[in-house]
């Protein structure tokens, strides 16, 4: 079977996709390690009110970048928006463990970001995945180690 893979014109859009497409085989519902079954792995789906797109995309940018930055068991918070519709935000969130995951809630600016933007959010979904191969986890965020 051959796959179809899209053709992008844009730099961006050709990086973006093959860091998704990576990620996205990376992830599955089996746990492949001991290790694995401590970190924990979410995509956040949400969906912001029009009219609050633009203080909201500030106030998370601002949230991300203190996370990844301020605290060692986050590995990540990578937020994107879906190209054609920039009220469907994605979060792809990666934490060492569930302690860093409980830490990191309590927070002031996790705490900033939730209560400042309660009211903007139309809807959330979150969907809690697994690693499918922990060694090119490590390769991709060295952080790991």
């Amino acid at each position: 079977m051959k796959m179809h893979i899209p053709k992008f014109q844009n730099r961006v859009y050709k990086a973006t996709f093959v860091f998704l497409l990576t990620i996205g085989m990376i992830f599955s519902h089996h746990k492949s390690s001991a290790q694995q079954k401590e970190m924990m792995v979410r995509i956040s789906e949400i969906e912001i009110f029009p009219a609050d797109l633009e203080e909201y995309s500030a106030i998370l940018k601002a949230e991300a970048a203190a996370s990844v930055k301020l605290e060692p068991g986050v590995l990540s918070i990578f937020p994107m928006y879906q190209k054609h519709n920039p009220t469907q935000i994605r979060i792809l969130e990666i934490y060492a463990n569930r302690e860093a995951y409980e830490s990191h809630l309590k927070t002031p600016h996790f705490q900033h970001y939730k209560t400042s933007t309660l009211k903007m959010v139309k809807s959330l979904k979150l969907i809690d995945m697994n690693a499918l191969d922990s060694q090119t986890m490590q390769e991709i965020f060295r952080k790991l180690k």
